[in-house]
């Protein structure tokens, strides 16, 4: 069964909720840029250190590669932690 992205979007990206969150991480990426720690097209994602997108204080922010950001926490041996 195919991906229906239509109803991916009017089930969750439309909604209020995920318009804010979309919102708030934008503008610690435009944030980020203005400091010149990123540049459009560089890969790299904006973090939230205690994964909380509202707080857009700059000690709460980094760059990360997106695949680490993306990812989730690993144990040494590489398994899924949690």
């Amino acid at each position: 069964m195919a991906r229906s992205y239509r109803s991916e979007y009017d089930n969750y990206h439309s909604t209020e909720k995920a318009k804010k969150q979309r919102a708030r991480n934008n503008k610690a990426r435009r944030k980020m840029e203005r400091e010149g720690k990123v540049r459009k097209g560089d890969g790299k994602d904006v973090a939230h250190v205690n994964n909380r997108t509202s707080d857009n204080r700059s000690s709460n922010l980094r760059v990360e590669s997106r695949a680490r950001n993306r990812s989730f926490p690993r144990t040494s041996g590489a398994r899924r932690r949690g």
